[in-house]
């Protein structure tokens, strides 16, 4: 059980650490991190597109199967060179897709505020108040169009920093509330076994 809760730990820091230094590139070269983004996009789409069209055309087959995939192709190849071409249209829908995922760690992080409770964690509060706010934040960026695209990356970039710090409070409050609530319990069996 310990080996999984340090692999767990050891992953909600790693990911954590990412959103952080995601987060600090979009604060400090808003413009030029989402065009690269964008274009990069682009070009795995176009690729795997002309790969898929490729394959059609090298295995000659006629089987439905192979019918769709060329026509997923042509599709996957279309939406690539229009990513390429005009990012800004992308860019605006990006806003959308970051506020799902805060959002969805918000939600993450209130059922680790659960665990907290349970067991027993006095300070339990503020992990609800840190999910509750990444909730809110995530929400806003869904819901809140703004005009300036720069000051929306900035903005993602700083919703990121704080989602991972926050996270990184949280996952670390849980395994100290498990490594606590495991030393007790294996004190309650010491105690049982010499009775």
């Amino acid at each position: 059980m310990e080996k999984i809760l340090k692999k767990i730990k050891t992953n909600a820091v790693l990911s954590s650490l990412l959103c952080v230094a995601l987060g600090i590139v979009l604060v400090v070269w808003p413009d030029m991190s989402m065009q690269v983004v964008c274009i990069a996009i682009g070009i795995v789409q176009l690729l795997t597109g002309l790969m898929k069209i490729g394959e059609y055309l090298i295995a000659k087959d006629a089987s439905l199967y192979a019918q769709m995939s060329l026509v997923f192709g042509i599709v996957l190849a279309v939406v690539g060179v229009w990513i390429i071409m005009k990012p800004s249209q992308v860019l605006a829908i990006i806003p959308i897709i970051v506020g799902i995922v805060i959002v969805l760690h918000g939600v993450h992080n209130l059922q680790q505020t659960v665990t907290l409770c349970k067991g027993q964690y006095d300070k339990w509060w503020v992990a609800l108040l840190l999910g509750l706010l990444t909730v809110g934040l995530g929400v806003l960026l869904i819901c809140k169009p703004f005009t300036a695209l720069d000051t929306v990356v900035m903005l993602i970039g700083g919703f990121l920093i704080y989602d991972g710090v926050s996270n990184i409070w949280i996952v670390s409050r849980v395994y100290k509330s498990a490594k606590i609530l495991k030393q007790e319990a294996e004190a309650v069996d010491v105690d049982a076994k010499e009775v």
